[in-house]
């Protein structure tokens, strides 16, 4: 993991800013969502992607039924 030096407190209602180069760096945009994991010690955010729930791809992200599917995936559950 590369530090970038950046340091930023968080205020009261929880919150920390993004610096601009971070947010350039992994293309968010105001209002894009983020996904927040917790590892160990280390709070880490990733830009959200939604995936299909069978093979975790992001290609082609069909909703059915409330639950996220790719389309290959889908043709293969209607060959069942």
């Amino acid at each position: 993991m590369k530090s970038l030096g950046t340091v930023r407190k968080i205020d009261e209602l929880g919150r920390i800013v993004l610096p601009i180069e971070t947010r350039k760096r992994l293309g968010l945009e105001p209002k894009d969502p983020v996904e927040i994991f917790v590892e160990k010690d280390r709070v880490i955010l990733k830009k959200y992607e939604p995936t299909c729930i069978f093979c975790g791809g992001s290609d082609d992200i069909v909703i059915y039924k409330e639950k996220r599917i790719c389309k290959s995936c889908m043709e293969e559950l209607s060959k069942i």
